[in-house]
């Protein structure tokens, strides 16, 4: 697949996993270029696993690497989409305090919750 075939490949996927909520980058940048034919092209677009279950699993690392700002974003994505209900996330974060640790789990608690909070009045703005 041609590299400007890929990038537009990638464009769409980035776009459907996050919901339309990240901002697609220029091109012109390798970190992102390389990014998006690599991760959103090549690999969130394969169809072994769901678009959900690549979220629950990248929820985990996320969450284990102490990254709440990344965990936040992906966390209102799977809320947008359907992938997961604000009962579910919160569940996820029993998982996370059981094999990541307390701290882990307790600094996420937060980020939850306003998320939660945004997609709900996202939706009752919809309406």
């Amino acid at each position: 697949m041609a590299s400007s075939e890929r990038r537009k490949k990638g464009l769409e996927m980035i776009r459907e996993v996050y919901a339309g909520d990240v901002v697609t980058p220029p091109e012109g940048n390798v970190f992102t270029d390389i990014m998006l034919e690599q991760v959103f092209a090549e690999v969130w677009s394969r169809d072994v696993l769901s678009i959900r279950d690549r979220r629950l699993m990248l929820l985990g690392i996320i969450a284990e690497k102490g990254e709440p700002m990344t965990w936040g974003i992906q966390a209102k994505a799977a809320l947008k989409r359907g992938e997961l209900s604000p009962t579910e996330l919160r569940e996820l974060l029993l998982m996370i305090a059981q094999y990541a640790g307390y701290p882990r789990a307790a600094a996420l608690v937060a980020v939850v919750e306003q998320k939660i909070a945004e997609f709900e009045a996202e939706k009752k703005q919809a309406k």
